[in-house]
């Protein structure tokens, strides 16, 4: 005889609820992984920092990092890669921008002004980094091509941003975003490039200038030009 049954098992007086289990977090050998890239990864940095981009070898940076020179090839390609991390980094900024000038409960000038500051971080950690970021597109084809494809990739989504910033009437409708992305990038480039060379001010204060300079060039007729 055909009987139904509870959404629950049963197996004897015990009660077994049929319950999904929740995801689990990344295991430890995925966190230990991940922070051993991130170390290696800043110990990267820091000696280009001290000693520029060219004069870091592979097996110095594993020393800072305190791994095996092997270690080093389980999570980078080459030396190249290292600053294509960062370049990933960067990218992700210019993602979250995106996704929150889409949301549409924030003025456009509001998202690239946070943009250009959180773009200026990693770099403005040092101006030997600076020096040292911008000395390896020189220095390396291979760097130039990472950081190259991540810039177009980037310049994309910035001109998306853009172009809500022109359909709210923010920014001057007759401009093409895509150039107007473009300019913002040169600007916050040659800003960090000054700033590395002369030091003060402040990094922040002076990508806060640029951008103000920046903004009241592409601003809609009409608008008010904040502070």
């Amino acid at each position: 005889m055909n009987q139904s049954h509870p959404s629950n098992s049963t197996v004897g007086a015990l009660e077994i609820p049929n319950v999904v289990p929740k995801p689990q977090g990344p295991g430890r050998r995925q966190r230990r992984a991940t922070e051993t890239r991130l170390r290696l990864f800043r110990c990267a940095l820091q000696l280009f920092a001290e000693r520029g981009f060219s004069n870091v070898t592979v097996e110095q940076i594993t020393d800072a990092a305190d791994v095996g020179k092997g270690t080093f090839f389980n999570y980078f390609e080459s030396k190249d890669h290292v600053l294509g991390v960062l370049a990933e980094i960067q990218l992700g900024k210019v993602k979250e921008a995106k996704l929150q000038a889409g949301r549409g409960n924030e003025a456009i000038r509001s998202v690239l002004r946070r943009l250009v500051l959180c773009l200026a971080e990693e770099p403005g950690r040092s101006p030997a980094l600076a020096r040292a970021v911008i000395s390896s597109f020189l220095a390396s084809v291979g760097v130039r091509i990472l950081i190259e494809r991540c810039m177009l990739e980037a310049c994309q989504m910035i001109a998306e941003v853009v172009a809500k910033g022109q359909k709210r009437g923010e920014i001057d409708p007759l401009l093409d975003n895509k150039n107007v992305a473009l300019q913002l990038q040169r600007t916050l480039m040659g800003t960090i490039l000054f700033w590395s060379l002369h030091v003060e001010p402040s990094l922040a204060t002076c990508v806060e200038d640029s951008f103000q300079h920046f903004w009241r060039a592409i601003v809609a007729s009409g608008q008010k030009q904040e502070p």
